[in-house]
């Protein structure tokens, strides 16, 4: 049967106004500046605002950098160098050093883009031989998930869950409820690369360059960035980020999801575009480079240019900052790498022409590993760090009851004021044939939970006969269903749903923004659930917005309440499944007026989620800081007041749970094994 889905757009609608302000705003802001003391203000407002963002700075503990061979060449030697950017966390690289050097030389800092091959890749082999053959030392490092570095190894060479990409999206997913940014610790191996290439004695400290391409174009972005948010200023002479820098509006406009690190938490909140994640660097040297033809579209990287443009004259450097955009599709081209040749060396006084020929090397060449992934070492992964620090924040955090956790959970969730009145709600045309409990049909609400951004919540009330009008009044009890993907699924397929809704208590349903009929149509047909997927596309923004996605959902089902109330049904039990259960369950502890509560598949905890290496659970759910706050236990323990039942759990893996299994789980976090009925 065809799925019920009448606001496939409403989601892309609803960001696509918020951004498109914010976007505009900070267009007006910048180029509405007259003076260097407004332009000094405004770069430490970015800076202060990005501290928000990459968050505490990492300790810097013991680099343990070792040569573990050198590859020699007619022009440069290749030292291949692994270093610990974290206690345990051994990063590869290749340094790459001209010969017959007179005295310490200009220097860059590589990083790649999003290939698998890492600094292998042709494109990043080609920019390093480039520069070195025109006197640069180069050195570049194996991001996370990439070349020598995978993150979820599979013992054969290839990864347990995808791609880099993949591999970068799911340690993110886990960082988030810690308060963590996956581009921050991108940015942190930089530090620490930045802090080897300066102690060599063949590079002169003082001139340090830094490029990348796609994924390098953005941990060039956000080293710049973090660099600023950390030690106030940014320690490179000059940059060249390329195939990155667009405009977030024009990403979301074009429905292109990116990257968990291409996603920076509160800085659209903060006010901020892409663009400004530069300013730090100002007014030094920089060089944005982009593709006529590429995803990243050419009208952001040019709209971000005129605003930086503007900025850095402010500084009176209008100099310091070109654009160049090159006429292929996305990739590090040889007429960018030239363009970034040509812009390092007028800053440096060397070479500024052309590329010369270029070998590239096996991949096992440029190798640091005897394997080729640094798993032979038995290293540190991310995901370690993320497991580790759970336990440490639940160890500090101990339980959180009463006003405490009410507190934390409405900070957190960031909700605005609740309206005194009803949200305004559109009548549609009655549901019926849908293979219903009893044979039933449905009156059909829209509701307007953000009138002023676009944002509905789809509500059906289940009905023995097609009705087309407000609801009649009741004098209570009822029943409200928050489903996994889409209510219409539900009461045709789930037995909990079917039954309740065979009941005598009217029973509503609440399909909230981004499931059901409102589940996204955009970025790739289908992709809903995928890693890239169009539900990941929205919670990532929601992240940036500083409006978590789950803030959201929570605050269509506080308005669905809303409106159940006005027509009398003001005792309601809450009952949800899946990805539906902690959106319904947080619901729950806002609102005195949901009397039971009833969750079916619902997980056990976000502190399993962070310490399940394999965990799917969707970024959606995932409530950014949670576990410095509050877990999910804390809110259980409070709804069990309320009834609450917790039937057939689901693990972090999202795969069900045995009834002895489940209560096993349950004693660990301090709950009653009764909650399972």
């Amino acid at each position: 049967m065809e799925k019920l889905n009448r606001f496939g757009r409403m989601m892309q609608e609803f960001m696509v106004r918020k951004v498109r302000t914010i976007s505009e705003d900070n267009r007006e802001a910048i180029l509405g500046m007259h003076s260097k003391r407004a332009a000094v203000e405004y770069q430490e407002h970015v800076c202060q605002s990005l501290r928000k963002t990459f968050g505490r700075k990492p300790a810097k503990t013991p680099l343990k950098a070792q040569t573990v061979g050198t590859v020699e060449r007619d022009a440069y030697n290749i030292e291949k160098i692994i270093f610990e950017s974290r206690p345990n966390l051994p990063v590869t690289g290749n340094l790459y050093i001209p010969h017959d050097l007179d005295g310490p030389a200009p220097a860059v800092l590589g990083v790649c883009g999003h290939s698998g091959e890492g600094k292998a890749a042709d494109a990043y082999q080609s920019f390093c031989q480039g520069l070195v053959r025109k006197g640069y030392v180069v050195f570049i490092f194996d991001p996370f998930s990439q070349g020598e570095r995978l993150q979820y190894p599979d013992g054969e060479g290839g990864s347990r869950v995808g791609p880099c990409t993949a591999e970068h999206n799911w340690m993110g997913r886990q960082q988030t409820l810690l308060g963590e940014f996956f581009g921050a610790w991108r940015a942190w191996d930089g530090v620490r690369a930045l802090e080897y290439l300066q102690a060599r004695p063949e590079v002169d400290p003082a001139q340090i360059g830094l490029t990348g391409n796609s994924g390098g174009g953005t941990m060039t972005t956000m080293i710049l960035a973090a660099t600023g948010a950390w030690f106030g200023e940014t320690p490179f002479a000059m940059a060249a980020p390329s195939c990155y820098i667009t405009t977030w509006r024009c990403n979301l406009e074009n429905e292109l999801p990116a990257d968990s690190e291409q996603q920076p938490p509160y800085t659209l909140s903060a006010g901020m575009e892409m663009g400004d994640l530069l300013i730090p660097h100002a007014p030094k040297p920089l060089i944005l480079l982009g593709q006529e033809h590429d995803y990243f579209d050419a009208r952001g990287i040019e709209d971000t240019y005129a605003r930086l443009k503007h900025f850095w004259g402010l500084f009176g450097a209008e100099d310091n900052l070109q654009l160049f955009i090159g006429p292929r599709p996305h990739g590090y081209h040889q007429e960018n790498r030239e363009a970034m040749y040509a812009f390092f060396g007028k800053q440096t006084g060397h070479d500024t022409s052309g590329e010369s020929e270029i070998a590239i090397e096996a991949d096992e060449t440029l190798e640091c590993t005897e394997s080729g992934q640094v798993d032979e070492l038995n290293p540190a992964t991310g995901f370690d760090f993320t497991s580790a620090r759970s336990q440490e924040l639940a160890a500090k955090r101990g339980k959180v009851t009463g006003a405490a956790l009410t507190k934390a959970v409405t900070k957190l969730l960031a909700l605005p004021k609740r309206p005194e009145t009803p949200p305004h709600y559109r009548v549609l045309r009655p549901v019926g044939g849908r293979e219903w409990p009893a044979g039933k049909s449905a009156a059909v609400y829209v509701l307007d939970t953000d009138i002023e951004w676009g944002a509905q919540a789809v509500v059906y009330k289940l009905e023995s006969a097609a009705r087309a009008s407000r609801p009649i009044p009741g004098d209570g009890p009822a029943t409200l269903w928050v489903p996994h993907h889409s209510s219409d699924d539900d009461l045709r397929e789930d037995a909990l749903c079917k039954k309740l809704g065979k009941q005598d208590v009217p029973m509503f349903t609440c399909d909230y923004r981004g499931i059901g009929e409102s589940m996204p149509t955009t970025c790739t047909p289908g992709s809903f659930e995928a890693i890239y997927g169009n539900d990941y596309f929205y919670a990532s923004y929601g992240k940036m917005l500083g409006e978590p996605a789950l803030g959201w959902r929570i605050w269509d089902i506080l308005r669905t309440l809303d409106f159940m109330a006005a027509y009398g049904y003001d005792k309601v039990h809450l009952a949800a499944r899946g990805w539906g259960a902690i959106p319904a369950a947080l619901a729950a502890l806002l609102d005195k007026r949901v009397v039971q509560v009833t969750l079916r598949h619902a997980p056990i905890s976000w502190s399993e989620m962070a310490e399940t290496e394999m965990q799917t659970w969707p970024l959606a759910v995932m409530l950014p800081g949670a576990l410095e706050s509050f877990d999910l236990p804390d809110v259980y323990r409070a709804l069990a007041k309320r009834g609450l039942q917790l039937a057939q759990p689901m693990s972090a893996e999202f795969k069900a749970m045995q009834k002895k299994s489940a209560a096993k789980r349950l004693a660990a976090v301090g709950l009653d094994a009764g909650l399972l009925g």
